[in-house]
C-alpha cells in the first residue's frame, strides 16, 4: 500500500479542470474527438467526455487505442493498432481535432507509440495529450497539454492509478 496523491474527490476534480481546458483551448468542441489509451486512458477519456457533454450539451466521440504493436521496448509482427471510436471503426479522424488521454505520463514511449497508431489511421487537424498524472523522466520530447496533476517522483517509485471501472476505487498512489 503506498501513500493515496489523489483521492476520489481529488481525481473528480482534476479530470472536471483538464475539460474545461479542452473547452478552453479548442474554443468549444466542434470536431473534438477523445482517444483513450487502454486500459484506464479509456475509462478516463470517457468521464471527460460525460463532462463535455454536460457543460457543451454536445455528445464527443471516444475512441480506444491498443498501441501494444507499436511499442518500441516490445517485440512484436506487424504495427496494427487498433483504434475504435464508440465501438464504430468507421468514425474517421481526418480534420478532427483529437486529445489522447492516458493515466500517466513518464518516459513519453507510450504517447509516442499512440501518435504513430493515429496517424496511421488518418491526419487529424491536430492531437492535443491529456494526462490525469505527469510524474517526470521524459526520455521523448514529449508534453502534455492537459494535466491534472504534476507528481514529481524516483525512478525508484510506482504511480499507480485505480478507477472505479477496474479496481474499485478512485485514487492515485505513490510506492516505493
Amino acid at each position: 500500500m503506498g501513500k493515496i496523491i489523489l483521492d476520489q474527490m481529488a481525481m473528480q476534480r482534476a479530470l472536471t479542470r483538464i475539460t474545461y481546458e479542452i473547452i478552453e483551448k479548442n474554443k468549444g468542441v466542434e470536431d473534438l474527438v477523445l482517444i483513450g489509451i487502454k486500459t484506464r486512458g479509456v475509462y478516463l477519456a470517457q468521464r471527460i467526455a460525460n463532462r463535455l457533454e454536460q457543460l457543451e450539451n454536445v455528445s464527443v466521440p471516444v475512441g480506444e487505442l491498443d498501441i501494444t504493436n507499436y511499442r518500441d521496448d516490445i517485440e512484436h509482427d506487424s504495427t496494427d493498432a487498433t483504434l475504435t471510436i464508440d465501438n464504430n471503426t468507421d468514425v474517421s479522424i481526418e480534420g478532427k481535432r483529437v486529445v489522447i488521454v492516458d493515466d500517466v505520463l513518464y518516459t513519453g514511449r507510450t504517447v509516442r507509440a499512440a501518435l504513430s497508431a493515429i496517424m496511421d489511421s488518418g491526419r487529424p487537424k491536430l492531437i492535443n495529450l491529456a494526462v490525469l498524472v505527469d510524474r517526470g523522466h521524459r526520455e521523448l520530447p514529449i508534453r502534455a497539454d492537459f494535466v491534472g496533476k504534476n507528481i514529481p517522483s524516483s525512478q525508484k517509485e510506482k504511480i499507480k492509478v485505480s478507477v472505479t471501472e477496474i479496481d474499485g476505487k478512485d485514487a492515485v498512489e505513490i510506492t516505493k
